[in-house]
């Protein structure tokens, strides 16, 4: 996607961290929308960092939202537009991070969705809530380390596994749902574009990077998602009208321990090598293998991968 520079929906001047990966995502959604677009965002850092009073980066019709409404308010424009016979004429976008989607906003977004709603809503999955102080959300993933997650010596951070916030949304019988990345930024306008050709409910979710709360280098933001992907443990897809459409599969899959290591949110897993830290890597490493399996059949599942999962299954027996 070219950008038209003197036309930009999202303008320069946010004041968003280095290395923000969501903010390279909001503003390749932005301007894949386009500016006859209403955009309703939930409280939280796209909705801080844009809109610093009293000044703002929207060239867009822009609503802030509460934490967990973002959804119903999009759904109240849309009837609005509906009402003034203008619904064909302009998009309707919601947004939200993982937490104001996944969990306090969960109930307003699965009634738009269920209602049929012609809205798109995209989640900044940055997988904590970044803005307030890095706690656990529902997309937080295993392990992490959040300042919400258990504490002690022998906590290995968050206790729960990642919500499938996808499958869930597409439970909903919708006609789209995407998962991207800002590892492979140049796909989102594209998919952008093909959520909102479609009538109805649509669901995008994006991983993005966040330096501060993963305690990632900022320069490498792009790299950091992209890894997340090739380890297996952040699946890419479209379901397009019940149709599954996986990403191509890199060239060779990664251990876990590529994406984890360069982060500080997983430097507990890193710091002694015994039985029970192996053991917890294994879980990690089977969740990827899982994920590899669901999208690519076992024939793409790693020697190391199913190692990993035998361990567990070893591990299982041996309490059981």
């Amino acid at each position: 996607m070219i950008f038209d520079y003197a036309n930009r929906v999202l303008k320069p001047g946010y004041t968003s961290c280095m290395g923000c990966g969501e903010a390279l995502a909001m503003r390749l959604v932005a301007q894949a929308c386009g500016n006859k677009c209403i955009f309703a965002n939930a409280t939280g850092c796209s909705e801080i960092f844009t809109s610093r009073y009293p000044t703002s980066s929207w060239n867009a019709p822009w609503i802030h939202s509460l934490f967990e409404n973002s959804a119903a308010v999009a759904s109240g424009v849309y009837y609005a537009l509906k009402h003034k016979g203008k619904a064909g004429e302009v998009s309707v976008v919601a947004s939200g991070g993982d937490g104001a989607t996944a969990d306090i906003g969960l109930q307003c977004l699965s009634g738009a969705m269920e209602r049929g709603d012609d809205i798109l809503y995209v989640c900044w999955d940055n997988e904590a809530y970044m803005n307030t102080g890095v706690q656990r959300s529902g997309l937080t993933p295993l392990d992490a380390d959040t300042t919400t997650s258990p504490s002690g010596s022998a906590s290995f951070g968050n206790d729960r596994p990642k919500k499938d916030l996808p499958m869930i949304m597409a439970a909903h019988n919708i006609p789209y749902v995407g998962i991207g990345s800002v590892g492979y930024f140049r796909e989102i306008a594209p998919m952008v574009k093909r959520a909102m050709a479609i009538r109805g409910p649509k669901f995008l979710q994006i991983h993005v990077t966040c330096p501060l709360g993963w305690r990632t280098d900022p320069a490498k933001t792009v790299d950091m998602a992209r890894l997340a992907f090739e380890c297996g443990l952040y699946p890419l897809y479209e379901i397009i009208r019940g149709e599954m459409k996986p990403r191509r599969a890199p060239k060779e899959w990664i251990p876990v321990e590529q994406y984890l290591k360069p982060q500080g949110r997983f430097r507990h897993l890193f710091r002694k090598a015994d039985e029970t830290v192996a053991l917890q890597m294994a879980r990690i490493q089977a969740l990827a293998a899982a994920n590899i399996r669901k999208f690519y059949g076992d024939a793409a599942v790693p020697q190391f991968a199913k190692d990993a999962e035998a361990k567990i299954a070893e591990a299982a027996k041996a309490t059981a």
